[in-house]
């Protein structure tokens, strides 16, 4: 499905509130609460939303620590495998396979960076896993909403 430029504003405003009404979506966008019910309707039909949910504060939950970990894996270890095995861990809240020497590149949420190292320690004794190279973040610089990217009504169209 291609998305015109209300359909981007749209989703840029239920990103900021997916609690906002229909009513106050069409106040941001310039059109009628029927208007964007029926293409919020049409987007949700089309995949292109693909739910509403509430985005808490990793900090209130007591997750205060996090860091991203690079797995290096032996033979050809397959991405499904690794899925499989990193979906075990609540602390993985995130996971990917990337270009470069590592396999795949974990993002890890933990109460502090003794938790952080448990979590690796675990992960590192996973039968496939080789060695992991880990950074703990210091500081959040960019935090964009996942789903939608930054300033993306003024980038694309």
């Amino acid at each position: 499905m291609e998305l015109d430029r209300l359909d981007r504003d749209i989703i840029a405003a239920l990103v900021d509130d997916a609690r906002a009404t229909y009513a106050e979506v069409g106040q941001v966008v310039g059109l009628s609460a029927s208007a964007v019910k029926r293409r919020v309707d049409r987007l949700r039909a089309s995949g292109a939303i693909t739910g509403f949910s509430a985005r808490v504060s990793p900090e209130a939950l007591g997750w205060t620590t996090e860091a991203y970990v690079e797995l290096f894996c032996q033979g050809k270890t397959k991405p499904a495998d690794i899925a499989l095995a990193v979906a075990k861990f609540p602390e993985v809240v995130g996971a990917a396979t990337i270009t470069g020497e590592a396999d795949a590149l974990l993002h890890i949420r933990a109460t502090d960076v003794r938790h952080v190292e448990r979590v690796i320690e675990r992960i590192a004794a996973e039968a496939f896993v080789v060695r992991t190279k880990s950074a703990i973040v210091l500081s959040r610089l960019v935090d964009a909403p996942s789903g939608v990217l930054r300033n993306e009504t003024r980038l694309i169209g």
